[in-house]
């Protein structure tokens, strides 16, 4: 920015920026503070003078005005007269030097709004008055930012100042980049803008990933290199790019170790990795390629590939309970002797420990690949899952917490379906259903209770009807509509033997529903 200086051109869209999206911007930045680099995406101007239009970037580039201005003015309040003159002599303004005039770097075409922008560079956010009229213009706009973006520092700067200062001024001067194109004919630049915005979709982590592989890659294997992962890539949902990426770094875990999503890049590109080397191209590529026939059929066991059918129906049993961190876990055991026993042993792991606390928190998932490349790396099952012992309740503690907490549907349905059928990967048969409803009527002395209990396993029926009967809320209605459409083996007789369906008898068909599936999971 201190090279030049920027205009936005009559034709260009206006400032539209709100509170959430430079609120967004502001936090964005302020993350990743003490980064080594950020990179703010490209830019796109035209022009072959000292001063180029902005083509697109309008919005980052005055936001970062606004911000710069900000610093700017907290930096004189301050006396860091030094700091403030380099920011603004970087961000803010430049000098002809034939005239010796302070020129600012950045001017749109409205004159209105141009004379907001540049009393904005004047002035901290505290001294500006508010504007008549519209507020939805683009001077209002950019007050309205400008004092987001004043607050946001200010609040910022409240421990330590002259610390955070620094701080900020040395982030952006030194740490912040753009990527910037620059064609000197305007209709060739808008050209460039029509393709980056409106062709195909939002760049993903997968089209990074894709250009990492490439740009490491020697250029006469470039072409057979690109068709290799658009081969893999076509597989999965062109919707959704981040099941892709998902499978890469579930793959890449199994040699790796845990890897958050945020890392993926770093890991292959062995940044910030410590003594780990990074994944070439090819070990990338043909790990994804091992990986691709399983991991399919681990999204849906319907799908032709290397797993048996034990192991599809453990597969089955993990997508209708929802659980994808084990993915790397399974990817890993495929390469033991014995790999149907490890996956239905991880199953039995996987049920108790839902049942009895929480599997989603970034503490088990770390565990689960650390377990994935120590399977992977000795060809064993066995000591990984040793390890996760402790994520093991006792059987006590699996019945207590069967019979008394609340599940979702499908959980129920599992549960209840494992129970039935006497094993830890029943068939999807029948719909599950709550016998009495939350918001049905309950007795006064119910009630209170009625919201605790009535998601839990004792209240908890298949049938083979899809939809739900009308009239069937009550307990009448329920024994003769809804009832009589129970799946084989339903518990329905217990059920019919009460006079009356109330916390009572949930809690009695919990407990002895609670020891049998006990008596299938241990």
């Amino acid at each position: 920015m201190s090279g030049g200086r920027f205009q936005v051109p009559q034709f260009q869209r206006e400032y539209a920026w709100e509170r959430e999206e430079v609120s967004e911007f502001i936090q964005d930045l302020s993350q990743a503070l003490q980064d080594d680099t950020y990179f703010l995406e490209l830019i796109i101007q035209t022009g072959s003078g000292s001063t180029k239009d902005i083509v697109d970037g309008q919005q980052r580039l005055l936001t970062l005005t606004l911000l710069a201005a900000a610093i700017f003015h907290e930096a004189r309040a301050y006396e860091r007269k030094a700091l403030a003159e380099r920011i603004q002599s970087t961000f803010l303004r430049s000098i002809d030097f034939e005239s010796d005039v302070e020129l600012p770097r950045l001017q749109l075409s409205g004159d209105a709004d141009n004379l907001t922008l540049q009393q904005i560079l004047d002035h901290p956010a505290r001294e500006l008055s508010e504007l008549n009229g519209d507020d939805e213009s683009v001077s209002a706009l950019l007050i309205s930012a400008y004092r987001i973006v004043s607050e946001r520092l200010i609040a910022d700067l409240a421990g330590d100042p002259f610390k955070r200062l620094g701080m900020w001024a040395d982030f952006l001067t030194n740490k912040l980049y753009l990527a910037n194109f620059v064609h000197p004919n305007p209709a060739s630049a808008y050209r460039v803008f029509e393709v980056v915005n409106t062709r195909g979709k939002e760049l993903t982590t997968a089209d990074l990933l894709k250009s990492y592989v490439l740009s490491q890659t020697a250029t006469e294997q470039r072409e057979e290199r690109y068709k290799e992962w658009q081969h893999i890539a076509h597989y999965f949902s062109s919707e959704n790019a981040a099941v892709f990426v998902q499978f890469i770094r579930h793959a890449v875990t199994t040699q790796r170790g845990h890897v958050p999503p945020r890392d993926l890049y770093d890991v292959l590109a062995n940044r910030g990795s410590g003594a780990k080397r990074g994944i070439t191209p090819s070990e990338l590529i043909e790990l994804m390629r091992h990986a691709q026939p399983l991991y399919m059929q681990m999204m849906d066991p319907t799908t032709e590939g290397p797993a048996t059918e034990e192991m599809l129906a453990v597969f089955s049993v993990l997508n209708r309970i929802n659980v994808i961190s084990v993915r790397p876990i399974l990817l890993a055991m495929m390469e033991t002797e014995n790999p149907t026993d490890g996956m239905r042993e991880l199953l039995r792991l996987v049920m108790r420990r839902i049942v009895v606390g929480n599997l989603g928190t970034g503490n088990v998932e770390r565990r689960f690949g650390q377990a994935a490349q120590k399977i992977a790396s000795e060809r064993l099952w066995e000591p990984a899952l040793a390890a996760l012992s402790d994520l093991n309740p006792d059987v006590e503690e699996f019945k207590t917490q069967v019979h008394r907490r609340s599940f979702n549907r499908n959980f129920l349905a599992v549960i209840r379906q494992s129970v039935i059928q006497g094993t830890i990967t029943p068939e999807p048969e029948g719909y599950p259903y709550l016998i009495k409803p939350r918001d049905a009527a309950w007795s006064p002395v119910d009630e209170d209770r009625a919201a605790y209990w009535s998601s839990t396993i004792g209240n908890s029926f298949l049938a083979t009807e899809a939809r739900r009967p009308m009239g069937t809320s009550s307990w009448a209605g329920f024994k003769s509509a809804l009832l009589p459409d129970a799946v084989p083996g339903e518990w329905s007789a217990e059920i019919a033997s009460y006079s009356e369906w109330n916390i009572d008898a949930i809690t009695k068909v919990g407990q002895r529903m609670a020891e049998a599936a006990a008596a299938v999971w241990y």
